[in-house]
């Protein structure tokens, strides 16, 4: 076994065996590249990627190959979950070098003595294709490069070093600019497929960042942008739901289309998607009292709880793709096992399903529903109701099959955003259970991550490791505000406030404002990035900013509140180029600019507070937040120890916009009437 063996990271595991020999990413695999005068082959994946396996059976597990690596190379092997900051700084190296994005698993040749690679790609054939060259060629050919080419090295390196430079840093501050929300949905509404819904070609993203963005946009009173940014937000939405990116049976969404019409997806699913996903369905079964986008998004939220949720409470990362050898093996059906199993339930199950059409997955059928009607795509009832028991008895089969592997590591970026998808479908659909699956989430991160007032970033079977990064702060800030909405813990103010202190000492740029995404004490590779621009995920400084802007608003803390808008200043000039890439940022902006309302209920034990929320609900836009606190709750801080009970008063709502509050109104009619007003 090679050095992996002694690590924790199942993707790091796999990996252990190898003929290679592996090193992970540290001193000694850097200190021994440079006294051996070897370049670094650096590899980074992740345990759910499938072309990550294909090249570990066809390149990693060949002796020849290994030879070759072992011979020539000091070879690394990175979890890219675990350390996203190398797989940010490598995966934007790539582009530069390549001039065309990356992806996993990403293959970059390092100079050991400045960590700048000289060259790079994704997944290597072990033969020469006509696209890509074969990965024997590219060993052999790096290999008596990199001795004999020093000078020529040299003067490359030094101009991809300016240009990650450029690229990281952020930019200067700029003057904030509201118009730049309009700019940035009108980039999305210019790439819209109108038919599918959804903002691309094959292959199709959900993005829900721009998502979110067309939600918040909705909230507004231009009727047609209203209309507009409903009717995008819609027809993918449905489009999703009806297509094959979404688990029609055992629930959740499966990370991206290989089409446009959202039939066919990559089969792993990532926690990543899952959480913001369910966040959005959750919100317009709400808004628009539809029985399928509620069914959806319970359908996701138990496969979370279910399927994702570890005993201790964390959720694990991602499933893979893979099983049995093969992609998609798990989830895909023959008409005949179905009809086997579903007996007279069959007839209406194919219709439902499209079975009655040609396969669409290498002769067998994966599920997925007809197309939703781009003029109508939200359903108010739920298409699939009638077909539970078939549903019910197809998983049962399902689950007897040889299972997609699971990563049961810890993220504590991806577990809040979990979190927040299970907060938010608690408030919007009421089912309190899931408030208490992200509750058991929240108090696993705090006895687990949270270690003398510092976040660690990953951990598995208990054992937390690697600093936390930007995402985890700011996510796991932003989802324990959500769940203070849906249930109140002081402990859980208390933990955010830590957070957000420690956002600020850890991670802010003094100089332009803004956070880097690693700590102040962390490792820098290269340049320590301050980025601005969402990816898979959010954006970091977007949802940072966002959520100290609530903080600040709802304990009156100025010090959250300076630093968020300071944060929207660092990021205007790169989000000006491309606003509908920083759609995070730009709702911030928008909180900035035209900020949510907000309700305050101060409650005596036993009260009930259903009238006062159904106003909130009839009345506010879908922006609005609203947090219930009981009484007897310890040391309020700032302005909320001011929001206080009135005496035999049931319930007390204070209703704010902004700095601005009004008076407290212990009666049902006359809050709603201040609504109104």
């Amino acid at each position: 076994m090679n050095r992996l063996k002694n690590e924790t990271s199942p993707y790091l595991l796999q990996h252990a065996n190898n003929p290679v020999d592996w090193h992970p990413w540290d001193d000694r695999a850097i200190e021994t590249a440079k006294k051996e005068n070897k370049p670094i082959l650096l590899s980074i994946g992740y345990s759910s990627c499938h072309w990550c396996h294909v090249m570990a059976h066809e390149s990693f597990e060949n002796n020849s190959v290994a030879k070759l690596m072992n011979q020539h190379f000091v070879n690394i092997k990175v979890d890219r979950e675990e350390r996203p900051d190398l797989d940010r700084i490598y995966q934007l190296a790539h582009q530069i070098l390549a001039r065309k994005s990356g992806g996993w698993p990403l293959t970059m040749f390092i100079d050991p003595n400045d960590l700048l690679p000289f060259f790079g790609g994704t997944y290597f054939p072990p033969q020469a294709s006509q696209q890509t060259p074969g990965f024997r060629d590219v060993l052999k050919g790096l290999a008596e490069a990199y001795g004999g080419k020093k000078k020529e090295m040299k003067d490359f390196k030094d101009q991809l070093s300016k240009a990650l430079i450029e690229t990281l840093g952020g930019g200067e501050p700029g003057d904030l600019d509201p118009q730049m929300v309009d700019r940035a949905c009108g980039q999305i509404d210019s790439s819209f497929d109108d038919q599918r819904g959804g903002f691309s070609e094959a292959p199709k993203f959900p993005h829900p960042a721009g998502l979110e963005l067309l939600a918040d946009a909705a909230c507004t009173d231009d009727q047609a942008q209203a209309e507009r940014a409903y009717q995008m937000l819609d027809l993918t939405l449905a489009g999703i739901a009806h297509g094959g990116i979404f688990d029609h049976l055992g629930g959740g969404f499966f990370r991206y289309s290989t089409d446009a019409d959202w039939t066919i997806p990559h089969f792993e699913k990532m926690l990543y998607d899952n959480g913001p996903l369910l966040s959005l369905y959750a919100a317009r079964a709400a808004q628009t009292e539809s029985a399928w986008f509620s069914s959806v998004a319970i359908r996701t939220a138990d496969w979370l709880v279910n399927e994702m949720q570890l005993p201790a409470g964390g959720f694990c990362t991602s499933l893979d793709a893979d099983s049995d050898g093969a992609e998609g093996k798990y989830y895909v059906w023959g008409k005949k096992e179905i009809e086997d199993t579903v007996g007279d339930a069959y007839d209406a199950f194919a219709d439902t399903f499209g079975l009655n059409e040609s396969a669409n997955f290498e002769k067998q059928w994966h599920l997925r529903l007809s197309a939703p009607a781009a003029d109508a795509p939200v359903l108010a009832e739920d298409p699939t109701a009638n077909l539970e028991t078939a549903r019910r008895h197809l998983l049962e089969v399902r689950a007897a099959r040889p299972a997609p592997g699971r990563d049961n590591k810890v993220l504590v970026s991806w577990n809040a955003l979990a979190i927040r998808g299970l907060a938010d479908t608690a408030i919007q659909l009421g089912k309190n259970d899931y408030a208490d699956a992200a509750t058991r989430a929240v108090d696993f991160i705090r006895d687990v991550h949270w270690k003398d007032g510092r976040l660690f970033a990953t951990s598995r079977d208990g054992e937390a490791k690697h600093a936390a990064y930007l995402d985890d702060y700011a996510y796991l800030l932003d989802a324990l505000l959500v769940l203070l909405a849906a249930r109140w813990r002081d402990t859980d103010l208390s933990f955010a406030i830590e957070l957000a202190d420690q956002l600020l000492q850890q991670f802010e740029d003094p100089e332009h404002g803004g956070f880097f995404f690693t700590a102040s004490d962390q490792e820098t590779v290269l340049q320590r990035p301050r980025a601005f621009g969402d990816d898979s995920m959010p954006s970091g400084n977007g949802v940072a900013a966002r959520a100290l802007l609530e903080l600040g608003f709802l304990i009156g803390e100025t010090r959250y509140y300076d630093a968020a808008v300071r944060t929207l200043k660092a990021g205007m000039s790169a989000a000006g180029r491309w606003p509908s890439a920083h759609s995070t940022l730009m709702r911030a902006l928008r909180d900035h600019t035209a900020p949510p309302p907000r309700v305050v209920l101060r409650t005596r034990a036993g009260a009930d507070t259903q009238a006062f929320t159904d106003h909130v609900k009839r009345s506010l836009s879908a922006r609005a937040r609203c947090y219930t606190i009981p009484d007897d709750a310890d040391a309020l801080p700032g302005l909320l120890s001011e929001r206080k009970a009135e005496p035999d008063a049931p319930v007390t709502a204070y209703f704010c916009n902004g700095h601005q509050c009004s008076a407290p109104t212990t009666d049902a009619e006359a809050f709603a009437a201040s609504l109104e007003n």
